[in-house]
């Protein structure tokens, strides 16, 4: 039990970050602590504790920080989504707890991992399904301008959130049944070998799918992360450059033409390269989001103590507290603060990596890296896009960000990596 021990101390550290950072927005504006800190408190301990008590008995020996993590950064994402709007806090603390039950429940279904195997083509059928769902006519816009999300009667949902998790399952099963097919090479091009042809169908296959995303959804942030996925499991199986060649090559040839034909393609690439010449239009978010990283210095102006509204006034948008929170922590905590949580970030890459490497089966192998590709590069696309290291694509930072969506798959997500961990530290 000497991991869960870790875990529990880990927990209690997570938590009292979680009420600080309550504390330290209430007193930014007054003297005294709201007496609703007792109301965010009580809910989040119970949470934190029924998650805690379910990885002591359904896996004893998985590793110890990536619960912990998943916690501090869900904690620390309430104190700053309630820094600007406390109403929208109020609902992401229910989603919180929707998370933590679908990761119990996670937990609790799958007792092997090794059993998901034998549904990777059902799995591939829903991932699709889930990904092209919003061009279906229950698909909306709500108002923004990708079509990202269903809706049914007063519930909306992104369900390529929940295909990122399915198809990470289907793509472990299948490259782990066609590894040593696809690792053959048939001929050369200089270092490169190349294996059959026949075996760059599914590379083809994501790439459509891939590129109707973004033509169709408008939504270039997954189509990169779904492609990346693809590209990146491929290679980590079966070790051969050609397949990530070919892949970038096709990626590049698809964004080249969705910038030449479609306008919102180049309105987003455009904006990367120069936000200041449409600073009144689209740019406006970025070049933004430039100034308060800018303002934020080493050490920020304090939580609760900058303007972030400058980002998206009034919360018109929505944005804020999904694409750009992480520029907000950037103000108000400086480069430190945005350090930490990318250390976070680079924690639970590791440790998904290191769960990989030790996994005695090659599908506990794959699925852990999917996995863990994932989440790194979501953090990577969002962090970097805000910061415009890379064009901005508009998805959530994983446990930080305001959305259910999200916060619920990476609850799974994180359940998966512990049942995988589990599993072979009982071996």
């Amino acid at each position: 039990m000497r991991p869960r021990n870790a875990e529990l101390g880990l927990l209690i550290l997570s938590f009292v970050i979680a009420l600080g950072t309550y504390a330290l927005v209430d007193l930014s504006r007054s003297t005294a602590i709201d007496p609703g800190i007792v109301g965010f408190a009580v809910p989040f301990a119970l949470l934190v504790a029924a998650g805690h008590i379910a990885v002591r008995r359904l896996a004893p020996a998985a590793d110890p920080l990536l619960y912990a993590i998943a916690v501090l950064l869900s904690g620390f994402g309430y104190g700053v989504i309630r820094r600007m709007d406390p109403d929208l806090a109020a609902v992401q603390l229910g989603w919180i707890a929707v998370g933590v039950g679908a990761f119990l429940l996670t937990l609790f279904v799958v007792r092997d991992h090794r059993k998901l195997e034998q549904f990777r083509y059902s799995f591939m059928l829903l991932g699709i399904g889930l990904l092209l769902l919003p061009l279906t006519p229950i698909g909306t816009d709500l108002g923004r301008a990708a079509r990202l999300w269903v809706q049914v009667g007063p519930l909306s949902f992104q369900p390529a959130e929940a295909a990122k998790v399915v198809l990470a399952v289907f793509l472990a099963g299948y490259l782990a049944q066609k590894r040593e097919l696809m690792t053959l090479a048939v001929a050369r091009i200089g270092p490169l070998g190349i294996p059959a042809p026949r075996h760059f169908g599914p590379l083809l296959l994501a790439w459509g799918v891939s590129l109707a995303i973004m033509f169709y959804q408008r939504d270039l942030g997954s189509s990169l992360l779904f492609f990346s996925l693809f590209v990146i499991s491929v290679y980590a199986a079966t070790a051969r450059g050609a397949y990530a060649v070919v892949g970038m090559s096709l990626f590049g040839a698809g964004v080249w033409f969705a910038y030449d034909r479609f306008a919102h393609v180049r309105a987003r690439i455009s904006d990367w390269i120069d936000p200041w010449s449409t600073f009144e239009g689209t740019g406006r978010q970025i070049a933004q989001s430039a100034f308060a990283l800018g303002t934020g210095g080493l050490s920020g102006v304090g939580l609760g103590l900058g303007n972030p509204q400058l980002i998206d006034p009034g919360l018109r948008s929505g944005t804020l507290p999904t694409d750009f929170i992480f520029a907000a922590i950037g103000e108000e905590l400086g480069l430190l603060g945005t350090l930490a949580i990318m250390l976070l970030f680079v924690l639970i890459v590791a440790r998904g990596l290191h769960i990989a490497l030790r996994s005695r089966d090659q599908f506990g192998t794959l699925l852990a890296t999917s996995l863990t590709v994932i989440i790194g590069l979501q953090a990577f696309l969002i962090m970097g896009g805000v910061s415009r290291l890379v064009p901005l694509t508009g998805i959530t930072l994983p446990f930080v960000s305001y959305g259910g969506s999200s916060l619920v798959a990476n609850w799974v997500l994180v359940a998966l990596l512990i049942r995988v961990s589990d599993a072979e530290a009982v071996r």
